[in-house]
């Protein structure tokens, strides 16, 4: 195999790619990534197989078709440290040849059949969301995850699919976030009733992948596993076995809360300043909504007290509730500044509702205030 390509490009592809490739592993040929190049194409290949990556390459010149595989942990530094613009990377069964104008490293050659197949998108029923709609999807639900819990199906992301709706929901058991999107069904697929949950660890690499946000990405969620096909990358992953818990239940549908209209930016700003007296045994904040106002006040014995007031649009009852900073902070950081969100709450004791005008809906539990 021999080719040429533009340094950049190659070390953006690698770095996505090398999210994959395992550090550590019983099978030594999953450290490296494997590169398959075709007549005017360069797809690098990484996986643990449990998630896999196929991306392209952009702007290659395949002077030589052929695979190899390169190691992960030395071709990082290399692509990274390299000072050319430019890349000739020749490869015999011997050894494997990287080369600038100024510098030149010799790597020795593995065989590259050994490397696992990592599967490519041939679905003929999938699903067509815009990328920019499904990084939305992700961003606003992937932190609610309980990556560390043993309740294992709440470790990643539940996608439901219908016709023209796909809404991807997460939780942690303190914390539910719930975002909803148009999409296209095309073709057609497997029963309706199978539970999709993405891992977390695919999510991530999903969003990372994604590029172009016009671009139109392809879903195929099957009985044991999802592919996802964008404009640059095809990434297959198992999903996470077990239940979800019932979502929809979590939701409160009340009558007699209060809706208050609230700018994400002030409420950031004021949740943030509240907070820093706040520590890990302490992280309950007093959200009190009086008449034209929200008080924010926090107390911890070994740091002190805060209390941050701003003006709001609220004319009811004085209302209270002690919630995570934390997880409001979540959720604030991954919305607009500007753009307003609807706080559903009736008591200190039960779940807060915070949602949005575009399908963004996030539930939080409240703390329990000590006298």
């Amino acid at each position: 195999m021999k080719i040429v390509c533009e340094r950049e490009h190659l070390l953006s592809a690698f770095q996505t790619a090398a999210l994959v490739s395992p550090t550590r592993s019983p099978k030594p040929i999953l450290r490296n990534v494997k590169f398959d190049s075709t007549e005017g194409s360069l797809v690098l290949m990484a996986t643990d197989l449990e998630v896999g990556i196929r991306i392209e390459v952009p702007q290659v010149e395949v002077l030589e078709r052929g695979s190899i595989v390169l190691p992960t942990a030395q071709l990082g530094p290399i692509l990274k440290e390299m000072i050319d613009e430019r890349l000739t990377i020749d490869a015999d069964p011997q050894r494997i040849i990287i080369q600038g104008d100024r510098s030149r490293f010799v790597l020795p050659a593995q065989n590259a059949d050994e490397f696992p197949n990592v599967l490519g998108f041939e679905e003929q029923g999938y699903f067509e969301i815009p990328a920019r709609l499904l990084r939305e999807l992700i961003r606003r639900t992937l932190f609610a995850a309980d990556v560390e819990s043993a309740r294992y199906a709440l470790g990643g992301v539940l996608l439901e699919f219908q016709p023209e709706r796909m809404i991807a929901v997460a939780t942690d058991g303190r914390r539910l976030a719930k975002m909803e999107a148009p999409c296209q069904e095309v073709g057609t697929r497997e029963a309706d009733d199978m539970m999709t949950i993405v891992p977390s660890r695919a999510m991530q690499l999903i969003e990372r992948a994604l590029g172009d946000p016009d671009s139109i990405v392809h879903v195929s969620a099957r009985r044991n596993d999802v592919l996802v096909r964008s404009d640059r990358a095809t990434i297959y992953s198992r999903l996470v076995e077990g239940r979800f818990p019932r979502w929809r239940d979590v939701l409160p549908q009340r009558q007699d809360s209060v809706q208050i209209d609230v700018i994400v930016g002030p409420l950031y700003s004021a949740l943030r300043q509240a907070s820093i007296v706040t520590d890990d045994e302490s992280r309950g904040i007093d959200f009190e909504f009086q008449e034209g106002s929200l008080v924010l006040t926090a107390a911890t014995n070994q740091i002190g007290q805060s209390r941050v007031e701003f003006p709001i649009a609220y004319s009811g009852s004085p209302v209270k509730i002690t919630l995570d900073h934390r997880f409001v902070a979540d959720f604030l950081r991954v919305l607009e500044p500007e753009k307003t969100v609807s706080l559903d709450i009736q008591n200190n004791e039960a779940a807060a509702l915070f949602t949005t005008d575009d399908g963004y809906g996030y539930v939080v539990m409240p703390l329990a205030r000590e006298a």
